[in-house]
Protein backbone atom coordinates (compact mmCIF):
# COMPACT_ATOMS: atom_id res chain seq x y z
CA UNK A 1 0.00 0.00 0.00
CA UNK A 2 2.79 2.44 0.86
CA UNK A 3 4.50 1.76 -2.45
CA UNK A 4 1.24 2.30 -4.30
CA UNK A 5 0.71 5.60 -2.53
CA UNK A 6 4.21 6.72 -3.44
CA UNK A 7 3.76 5.86 -7.10
CA UNK A 8 0.43 7.68 -7.27
CA UNK A 9 1.86 10.80 -5.68
CA UNK A 10 4.88 10.76 -7.96
CA UNK A 11 2.57 10.88 -10.96
CA UNK A 12 0.69 13.86 -9.53
CA UNK A 13 3.91 15.70 -8.76
CA UNK A 14 5.17 15.74 -12.35
CA UNK A 15 5.86 19.34 -13.44
CA UNK A 16 3.41 21.05 -15.74
CA UNK A 17 4.18 20.94 -19.45
CA UNK A 18 6.00 23.84 -21.05
CA UNK A 19 3.87 26.14 -23.19
CA UNK A 20 5.26 27.18 -26.53
CA UNK A 21 6.47 30.80 -26.58
CA UNK A 22 4.32 33.23 -28.50
CA UNK A 23 1.21 31.09 -28.17
CA UNK A 24 -2.34 32.23 -28.77
CA UNK A 25 -2.96 33.07 -25.10
CA UNK A 26 -5.40 30.20 -24.65
CA UNK A 27 -5.39 28.47 -21.29
CA UNK A 28 -2.22 26.40 -21.08
CA UNK A 29 0.27 24.89 -18.67
CA UNK A 30 3.95 25.72 -18.34
CA UNK A 31 6.87 24.20 -16.48
CA UNK A 32 8.15 25.99 -13.42
CA UNK A 33 11.78 27.08 -13.83
CA UNK A 34 14.19 25.55 -11.32
CA UNK A 35 15.28 27.81 -8.45
CA UNK A 36 16.86 27.50 -5.06
CA UNK A 37 14.40 27.34 -2.17
CA UNK A 38 14.12 30.55 -0.19
CA UNK A 39 14.98 30.64 3.50
CA UNK A 40 12.22 29.73 5.95
CA UNK A 41 10.11 32.67 7.03
CA UNK A 42 9.73 33.68 10.64
CA UNK A 43 6.54 34.85 12.30
CA UNK A 44 6.09 38.62 12.16
CA UNK A 45 2.61 39.74 13.07
CA UNK A 46 3.40 43.19 14.37
CA UNK A 47 1.93 45.29 11.55
CA UNK A 48 -1.60 46.64 11.91
CA UNK A 49 -4.43 45.07 9.90
CA UNK A 50 -2.34 42.92 7.54
CA UNK A 51 -5.52 41.80 5.73
CA UNK A 52 -6.37 45.40 4.77
CA UNK A 53 -5.79 45.92 1.05
CA UNK A 54 -6.18 48.70 -1.53
CA UNK A 55 -9.71 49.79 -2.31
CA UNK A 56 -11.11 48.19 -5.47
CA UNK A 57 -11.50 49.81 -8.86
CA UNK A 58 -11.60 48.65 -12.46
CA UNK A 59 -9.20 51.20 -13.95
CA UNK A 60 -6.45 50.01 -16.26
CA UNK A 61 -2.94 50.86 -15.05
CA UNK A 62 0.49 49.78 -16.22
CA UNK A 63 0.27 46.25 -14.79
CA UNK A 64 -3.12 45.58 -16.41
CA UNK A 65 -1.90 47.01 -19.72
CA UNK A 66 1.19 44.78 -19.63
CA UNK A 67 -0.92 41.69 -18.95
CA UNK A 68 -3.30 42.56 -21.79
CA UNK A 69 -0.39 43.17 -24.16
CA UNK A 70 1.01 39.73 -23.29
CA UNK A 71 -2.35 38.19 -24.18
CA UNK A 72 -2.71 36.17 -20.98
CA UNK A 73 -2.58 36.29 -17.20
CA UNK A 74 0.26 34.19 -15.74
CA UNK A 75 -0.89 32.61 -12.49
CA UNK A 76 1.23 30.76 -9.93
CA UNK A 77 -0.85 27.87 -8.62
CA UNK A 78 -0.64 24.47 -6.98
CA UNK A 79 -1.40 21.21 -8.75
CA UNK A 80 -1.06 19.00 -5.68
CA UNK A 81 -3.65 20.32 -3.19
CA UNK A 82 -6.88 18.36 -3.45
CA UNK A 83 -9.90 20.60 -4.00
CA UNK A 84 -7.75 23.77 -4.10
CA UNK A 85 -5.40 23.34 -7.05
CA UNK A 86 -5.14 19.78 -8.37
CA UNK A 87 -5.54 17.58 -11.43
CA UNK A 88 -9.10 16.26 -11.72
CA UNK A 89 -9.89 12.82 -13.21
CA UNK A 90 -9.87 14.38 -16.69
CA UNK A 91 -6.30 15.57 -16.11
CA UNK A 92 -7.29 19.24 -15.99
CA UNK A 93 -6.33 21.76 -13.31
CA UNK A 94 -9.30 22.26 -11.03
CA UNK A 95 -10.20 23.51 -7.57
CA UNK A 96 -11.28 26.52 -5.53
CA UNK A 97 -8.12 28.53 -6.27
CA UNK A 98 -8.28 27.70 -9.97
CA UNK A 99 -11.88 28.96 -10.15
CA UNK A 100 -10.74 32.29 -8.71
CA UNK A 101 -7.88 32.58 -11.21
CA UNK A 102 -10.34 32.08 -14.05
CA UNK A 103 -12.63 34.81 -12.67
CA UNK A 104 -9.72 37.29 -12.45
CA UNK A 105 -8.55 36.54 -16.00
CA UNK A 106 -12.07 36.83 -17.40
CA UNK A 107 -12.51 40.25 -15.78
CA UNK A 108 -9.26 41.52 -17.29
CA UNK A 109 -9.80 40.11 -20.80
CA UNK A 110 -13.57 39.87 -21.04
CA UNK A 111 -13.40 36.23 -22.11
CA UNK A 112 -12.43 32.82 -20.80
CA UNK A 113 -9.21 30.95 -21.43
CA UNK A 114 -6.64 33.74 -21.19
CA UNK A 115 -4.55 32.08 -18.49
CA UNK A 116 -1.15 30.43 -18.33
CA UNK A 117 -0.69 28.38 -15.17
CA UNK A 118 2.68 27.85 -13.55
CA UNK A 119 2.97 25.21 -10.84
CA UNK A 120 5.20 26.61 -8.10
CA UNK A 121 6.31 25.11 -4.77
CA UNK A 122 5.25 26.77 -1.54
CA UNK A 123 8.75 28.12 -0.94
CA UNK A 124 8.93 29.86 -4.34
CA UNK A 125 5.68 31.80 -4.36
CA UNK A 126 7.31 35.11 -3.42
CA UNK A 127 10.37 34.76 -5.65
CA UNK A 128 8.14 33.93 -8.64
CA UNK A 129 6.33 37.23 -8.15
CA UNK A 130 9.44 39.30 -7.55
CA UNK A 131 11.28 38.04 -10.64
CA UNK A 132 8.22 38.40 -12.88
CA UNK A 133 7.72 34.68 -13.52
CA UNK A 134 4.03 35.11 -12.62
CA UNK A 135 1.57 38.01 -12.41
CA UNK A 136 -0.39 36.63 -9.48
CA UNK A 137 -0.15 33.77 -7.00
CA UNK A 138 -3.40 32.06 -6.02
CA UNK A 139 -2.13 29.18 -3.94
CA UNK A 140 -3.66 29.04 -0.44
CA UNK A 141 -1.20 31.79 0.52
CA UNK A 142 -1.64 33.29 3.98
CA UNK A 143 -1.47 37.06 4.31
CA UNK A 144 0.98 38.07 7.03
CA UNK A 145 3.21 40.97 7.97
CA UNK A 146 6.48 39.33 6.93
CA UNK A 147 5.22 38.58 3.45
CA UNK A 148 3.81 42.09 3.08
CA UNK A 149 7.39 43.35 3.21
CA UNK A 150 7.99 41.64 -0.15
CA UNK A 151 4.67 41.32 -1.99
CA UNK A 152 1.20 42.87 -2.07
CA UNK A 153 -2.03 41.03 -1.28
CA UNK A 154 -5.67 41.30 -2.20
CA UNK A 155 -8.35 41.27 0.45
CA UNK A 156 -8.84 37.88 2.10
CA UNK A 157 -10.80 35.30 0.13
CA UNK A 158 -10.74 32.43 2.67
CA UNK A 159 -10.19 31.92 6.41
CA UNK A 160 -8.19 28.93 7.67
CA UNK A 161 -6.05 27.91 10.64
CA UNK A 162 -2.99 25.75 11.32
CA UNK A 163 -3.77 22.27 12.63
CA UNK A 164 -2.12 18.87 13.01
CA UNK A 165 -2.87 15.95 10.70
CA UNK A 166 -1.94 12.49 11.99
CA UNK A 167 -2.76 8.82 11.40
CA UNK A 168 -5.94 7.63 13.08
CA UNK A 169 -4.98 5.98 16.34
CA UNK A 170 -1.83 8.08 16.75
CA UNK A 171 -0.84 9.27 20.22
CA UNK A 172 -0.46 12.78 18.79
CA UNK A 173 -3.36 14.81 20.17
CA UNK A 174 -2.72 18.21 18.59
CA UNK A 175 -0.24 21.06 18.58
CA UNK A 176 1.01 20.29 22.06
CA UNK A 177 3.51 18.24 24.10
CA UNK A 178 2.37 15.06 22.32
CA UNK A 179 4.64 16.17 19.43
CA UNK A 180 7.79 15.57 21.49
CA UNK A 181 10.21 13.33 19.64
CA UNK A 182 7.83 12.91 16.71
CA UNK A 183 8.83 13.66 13.13
CA UNK A 184 6.55 16.48 11.97
CA UNK A 185 6.38 17.53 8.33
CA UNK A 186 5.77 21.03 6.96
CA UNK A 187 6.15 22.66 3.55
CA UNK A 188 9.22 24.90 3.18
CA UNK A 189 8.31 28.59 3.31
CA UNK A 190 4.90 27.92 4.86
CA UNK A 191 3.41 29.52 7.96
CA UNK A 192 3.32 26.01 9.45
CA UNK A 193 7.10 25.79 9.16
CA UNK A 194 7.42 29.16 10.88
CA UNK A 195 5.07 28.12 13.67
CA UNK A 196 6.96 24.89 14.31
CA UNK A 197 10.27 26.74 14.36
CA UNK A 198 8.90 29.16 16.95
CA UNK A 199 7.34 26.47 19.16
CA UNK A 200 8.33 22.89 18.35
CA UNK A 201 7.15 21.13 21.55
CA UNK A 202 10.22 18.91 21.06
CA UNK A 203 9.17 17.74 17.59
CA UNK A 204 11.73 16.78 14.94
CA UNK A 205 11.00 19.10 11.98
CA UNK A 206 10.95 17.67 8.45
CA UNK A 207 10.71 20.19 5.59
CA UNK A 208 9.56 19.37 2.05
CA UNK A 209 8.76 21.39 -1.08
CA UNK A 210 5.01 20.80 -1.26
CA UNK A 211 2.17 19.78 1.04
CA UNK A 212 1.46 16.58 -0.87
CA UNK A 213 5.04 15.46 -0.18
CA UNK A 214 4.13 15.51 3.53
CA UNK A 215 1.16 13.22 2.95
CA UNK A 216 3.30 10.79 0.96
CA UNK A 217 5.91 10.71 3.72
CA UNK A 218 3.19 10.11 6.29
CA UNK A 219 1.81 7.22 4.22
CA UNK A 220 5.31 5.74 3.93
CA UNK A 221 5.90 6.02 7.68
CA UNK A 222 8.75 8.51 7.22
CA UNK A 223 7.04 11.15 9.39
CA UNK A 224 4.56 10.91 12.25
CA UNK A 225 2.39 13.93 11.55
CA UNK A 226 1.85 17.03 9.45
CA UNK A 227 1.18 20.65 10.33
CA UNK A 228 -0.63 22.64 7.67
CA UNK A 229 -3.68 24.81 7.12
CA UNK A 230 -6.77 22.88 8.19
CA UNK A 231 -8.38 23.78 4.86
CA UNK A 232 -5.58 21.94 3.05
CA UNK A 233 -5.47 19.13 5.60
CA UNK A 234 -9.18 18.46 5.11
CA UNK A 235 -8.45 17.72 1.45
CA UNK A 236 -5.57 15.43 2.39
CA UNK A 237 -7.78 13.55 4.85
CA UNK A 238 -10.35 13.12 2.07
CA UNK A 239 -7.62 11.61 -0.12
CA UNK A 240 -6.52 9.22 2.61
CA UNK A 241 -9.18 8.10 5.13
CA UNK A 242 -6.47 6.62 7.37
CA UNK A 243 -5.48 10.13 8.57
CA UNK A 244 -7.44 12.79 10.43
CA UNK A 245 -7.17 16.28 11.86
CA UNK A 246 -6.40 16.22 15.60
CA UNK A 247 -6.68 18.92 18.23
CA UNK A 248 -7.93 22.38 17.32
CA UNK A 249 -6.67 25.06 14.94
CA UNK A 250 -4.03 27.09 16.78
CA UNK A 251 -3.94 30.10 14.44
CA UNK A 252 -6.38 32.19 12.43
CA UNK A 253 -5.11 32.85 8.93
CA UNK A 254 -6.49 34.45 5.79
CA UNK A 255 -5.66 33.52 2.20
CA UNK A 256 -5.08 36.33 -0.27
CA UNK A 257 -4.10 36.70 -3.91
CA UNK A 258 -0.44 37.76 -3.93
CA UNK A 259 1.00 40.22 -6.47
CA UNK A 260 4.08 42.35 -7.05
CA UNK A 261 4.34 45.31 -4.69
CA UNK A 262 4.59 47.68 -7.68
CA UNK A 263 1.36 46.44 -9.27
CA UNK A 264 -1.11 48.58 -7.33
CA UNK A 265 -3.56 48.79 -10.23
CA UNK A 266 -3.64 44.99 -10.44
CA UNK A 267 -4.26 44.73 -6.68
CA UNK A 268 -7.21 47.11 -6.98
CA UNK A 269 -8.53 45.21 -9.99
CA UNK A 270 -8.33 41.86 -8.19
CA UNK A 271 -10.14 43.40 -5.21
CA UNK A 272 -12.88 44.53 -7.60
CA UNK A 273 -13.16 40.96 -8.89
CA UNK A 274 -13.39 39.70 -5.31
CA UNK A 275 -16.16 42.20 -4.52
CA UNK A 276 -18.18 40.76 -7.41
CA UNK A 277 -17.16 37.21 -6.48
CA UNK A 278 -18.55 37.59 -2.95
CA UNK A 279 -21.76 39.38 -4.01
CA UNK A 280 -25.07 37.54 -4.00
CA UNK A 281 -25.04 35.76 -0.65
CA UNK A 282 -25.76 32.06 -1.06
CA UNK A 283 -25.90 32.48 -4.84
CA UNK A 284 -22.55 34.24 -5.13
CA UNK A 285 -19.76 32.89 -7.35
CA UNK A 286 -17.77 32.38 -4.14
CA UNK A 287 -20.45 30.13 -2.65
CA UNK A 288 -20.82 28.24 -5.92
CA UNK A 289 -17.07 27.57 -5.97
CA UNK A 290 -17.22 26.51 -2.32
CA UNK A 291 -20.06 24.07 -2.97
CA UNK A 292 -18.38 22.69 -6.10
CA UNK A 293 -14.96 22.14 -4.54
CA UNK A 294 -14.73 22.46 -0.76
CA UNK A 295 -18.02 21.67 0.92
CA UNK A 296 -17.60 17.88 0.66
CA UNK A 297 -14.26 18.01 2.52
CA UNK A 298 -14.70 21.20 4.57
CA UNK A 299 -18.39 21.56 5.46
CA UNK A 300 -19.99 24.32 7.49
CA UNK A 301 -18.32 27.40 5.97
CA UNK A 302 -20.98 30.11 5.79
CA UNK A 303 -19.27 32.49 3.41
CA UNK A 304 -16.12 34.45 2.61
CA UNK A 305 -14.28 36.72 5.06
CA UNK A 306 -15.43 40.33 5.22
CA UNK A 307 -12.93 42.45 3.24
CA UNK A 308 -10.80 45.11 4.94
CA UNK A 309 -9.53 48.15 3.03
CA UNK A 310 -6.99 50.92 3.29
CA UNK A 311 -6.45 53.92 1.03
Amino acid sequence: MAAACALTAAAVLLPLAQAAPGGSGASSLVREPARMAVAPQTPADTCENPEASLRPNGLDGSAIQRIRAAGHLVAGVDQNSFKWGYRNPAGELDGFDIALVKAIAKDIFGEDGKVIYRAIPTSQRISALKDGTVDIVVRTMTVNCKRLEEVAFSTAYFEAGQQVLAPKGSTITGYDASLKGRRICTAAGSTAESALAAQSYGAVPVSVSNQLDCLVRLQLGEVDGIITDNALAAGQAAQDPSVALVGSPFTKEFYGVAMNKDAGDLVRRVNKVLEDYRAGGGNSPWMKAYRDHLEPVLPGVGGPPVPKYRD
